[in-house]
């Protein structure tokens, strides 16, 4: 089975869609099929079927296709190539100028047709009302030639449309058109038609300057990279870079795959990936990303991954597939929309019939309003309010450095009301160090340490890793340990020198039965200073065990902790809660330290997840932020799972809602921020969409409004929800710290 997109030039309105959908469901050999209005491309997946009969079929509907390549700007002709010599990248023709000249020149038709239609409708009007004397079928022939240039592009579809028993504005647009030449009103037949056409070519323009501020996230990695090969460097395409290969790149140039730093020192300009605008340092053996800037240095970086599995392509991937999954919003506009047009036409075609053969009303009267009613039932505007402003709002979070699985994630974000975050790694730095050890009774430190490094030696767990380390840096060297086994939430036992010992937290050592008073004690006062525990012991046979000692691990409070709980609060949410599986001494400590509002510790997965559920019943849209891995069930259970730095951890991404590529707590209010913006925009846009249409449909039935007065209504509208949309794209950065 094959999985192809395709560029669909023409595709700017639901009817389009429609259009596409009809064509493409009924091959042989199209097994499903995924239509982006916003970005204007299909995706189709196939087996049997060959892209080139794909492309005949849109062409039959009217639409011109090709097949997307992974990054365009690298099949076109005149794009970005290297200077060896200077390392400058020299642009022969930028990309945007290339796909505005692309539209110009398929649009070049449309755009004749408009002007001409518009200049006969305009001399026919002024010979018309200034001339007088002169014979009437001039200024007639002057609109009927208006009508034809207008109608020049729609017509053919309008036939299309017939022939499938479709309503869609083309045939809506001529129907109306005809009928306005039947009863006499060239004038309105010929502003009806020139304003629509003038409409589309608007339309297609603003979308495409839409489409363009969306993709320019596909145009920031270059499309070749300075490879280094002994002492020759080689221009060679990023596609054909494998892993382990080393490249350069000097000052101003873009990163061009993601990789670690060799040699050389730099500051990198990381905005493009994850949204910071303060460059980062870095030095060998620091990661740099596809697509990042580096600024003021010379850096030689060996891959760590291909183009196709760089960050940055990965962020793309995940963005094409958040677009191709709808909000709940657009669901309800698709809905809405599918029975609006057939009923305002049948409330048209009462107007048409009613008052003449029930009250004696004049015909022509009643099919000029009946045809200001069939304009008016084009839903254009309200069909593409929706899905406008979830890519613009998807598209401004990635530009954050925050990724977003769909159009439903972008709005939920912006009801939450309560937000559950995980201790380790989200509040604090994720980083702890061992404090202080105490031994207890006749044991030394030395020994301590040395049994909790042997069990916990293959332990990823923060704790533990900072108990290795420790071990590492004071020279005491851990023996060799066997029968290693994790307990879920509570600690880890291995088997030392033929004795099975355990490392454990509070939790699991009361459970053993080894806390006697004196030992509660010394736990509860490193506990009660924001401290984690780590008890070391032997496990006993038929007895409680026997405690070796105690080793006391901190982890600070990230710097922006505080101002992000703050901003959560100036942001809406009601409630900020710690669940961990630490200590609940620790707990509270670290919630007072960051003025979270309350603590749960002791936290088991299975715990977390029954505090998620009480929450949710409670407030209904409730956050839980975590690593995406130790906390996915939580995450799962609530409203929303946020996952930080979550883009250099599968699991992360597959478990989050939103993942934020980078540990940045202070991000999370802005995401949330960001959120009730596109929410905001949505509900503007969709209220502005239907009101219109409300108001000139009182209007047509009040026979106060014109035909040419109601096309240019519904144009204003679509050219306004677009407008409104692209603001998001706009939106500054929240700066809290």
């Amino acid at each position: 089975m094959q999985n192809t997109t395709f560029n669909v030039q023409g595709m700017d309105c639901a009817d389009e869609v429609a259009a596409v959908d009809r064509a493409l469901r009924s091959m042989t050999g199209v097994n499903d099929i995924q239509v982006n209005l916003v970005l204007g491309t299909v995706t189709v997946d196939h087996d049997t079927a060959s892209t080139a009969a794909i492309i005949t079929a849109l062409g039959k509907v009217g639409l011109r296709a090709s097949i997307q390549q992974g990054n365009e700007a690298r099949d076109t002709p005149g794009t970005a190539t290297q200077d060896n010599s200077s390392g400058t990248t020299a642009t022969s023709v930028p990309r945007t100028s290339l796909e505005r000249q692309r539209l110009f020149d398929a649009q070049r038709g449309h755009l004749y047709a408009v002007v001409i239609s518009g200049v006969l409708t305009g001399i026919g009007l002024l010979v018309e009302w200034l001339v007088v004397g002169l014979a009437t079928w001039i200024p007639i022939v002057l609109y009927a030639v208006a009508t034809v240039a207008g109608a020049w592009y729609v017509a053919p579809k309008a036939l299309r449309s017939l022939r499938h028993l479709t309503l869609d504005m083309n045939m809506l647009m001529t129907v109306a058109v005809i009928g306005a030449a039947i009863i006499g009103e060239w004038a309105e037949g010929a502003a009806v038609a020139f304003l629509f056409a003038l409409s589309e070519l608007l339309e297609s323009f603003s979308l495409a300057r839409a489409r363009r501020a969306i993709r320019s996230l596909l145009d920031i990695a270059p499309a070749t990279a300075l490879v280094q090969e002994g002492d020759v460097q080689r221009e060679v395409r990023v596609e054909d870079v494998a892993v382990g290969a080393t490249f350069i790149v000097r000052s101003g140039m873009n990163i061009p795959l993601d990789g670690v730093v060799t040699k050389g020192e730099s500051t990198v300009n990381q905005a493009p990936i994850t949204g910071e605008s303060t460059p980062a340092a870095k030095a060998p053996g620091d990661t740099v990303y596809a697509g990042t800037i580096n600024e003021d240095g010379f850096l030689e970086v060996r891959v760590t991954s291909v183009s196709s599995q760089s960050t940055l392509a990965r962020i793309v991937q995940m963005i094409g597939a958040a677009q191709a999954q709808k909000a709940p919003s657009e669901r309800f506009v698709d809905t809405f929309a599918k029975y609006y047009t057939p009923a305002v036409f049948v409330f048209a075609l009462s107007v048409l019939l009613v008052p003449p053969l029930l009250f004696g009303s004049g015909w022509q009267e009643s099919i000029y309003r009946s045809l200001v009613l069939i304009v008016i039932a084009c839903p254009c505007a309200l069909v593409i309010s929706t899905p406008i402003s979830i890519v613009s709002g998807l598209t401004a979070m990635a530009r954050r450095g925050v990724l977003v699985k769909g159009g439903a994630h972008i709005e939920e974000v912006g009801r939450l009301k309560v937000l559950a975050v995980d201790k380790t790694g989200t509040i604090t730095s994720g980083k702890p160090t061992v404090h202080s050890v105490t031994p207890w009774r006749d044991n030394d430190e030395a020994t301590v340490v040395r049994i909790a490094a042997a069990v916990d030696t293959y332990s990823e767990h923060p704790l533990a890793r900072a108990i290795v380390a420790y071990a590492t840096g004071r020279g005491i060297v851990a023996p060799e340990s066997s029968g290693y086994k994790a307990i879920s939430g509570k600690g880890a036992e291995a088997d030392v020198e033929g004795k099975r010992y355990f490392a454990s937290n509070h939790r699991y050592a009361h459970d053993m039965g080894v806390c006697t008073p004196d030992l509660e004690t010394a736990l509860a006062e490193i506990e009660s200073q924001g401290l984690s525990v780590v008890v070391v012991g032997q496990v006993g046979d038929s007895t409680s065990g026997v405690v070796l000692g105690i080793i006391a691990i901190g982890d600070t409070i990230r710097a922006d902790a505080v101002a992000t709980i703050q901003a959560l609060h100036s942001v809406g949410i009601k409630k900020v809660v710690i669940i961990s599986g630490d200590n609940q001494r620790t707990v509270n400590a670290i919630a007072k330290q960051a003025g979270i509002d309350e603590a749960f510790g002791d936290q088991l997965p299975e715990d977390k997840v029954e505090r998620i559920r009480s929450l949710v019943a409670e407030y209904k849209h409730v956050g839980m932020v975590g690593d995406g891995v130790n906390d996915a069930p939580a995450m799962a259970i609530a409203s929303i799972g946020i996952a930080m730095g979550g883009v250099g951890t599968d699991a992360a991404i597959e478990t989050a809602d939103i993942a934020l590529v980078q540990d940045e707590l202070r991000k999370i209010p802005e995401v949330i921020r960001l959120g009730q913006r596109t929410a905001r925009i949505i509900k503007v846009n969709i209220a502005f969409a239907l009101g219109l249409k409300a108001l000139f449909l009182v209007l047509a039935f009040a026979g106060v409004t014109s035909l040419w007065l109601a096309i240019l209504a519904d144009t204003g509208a679509t050219l306004l929800v677009i407008s409104n949309a692209l603001r998001l794209l706009q939106t500054p950065k929240a700066d809290i710290a």
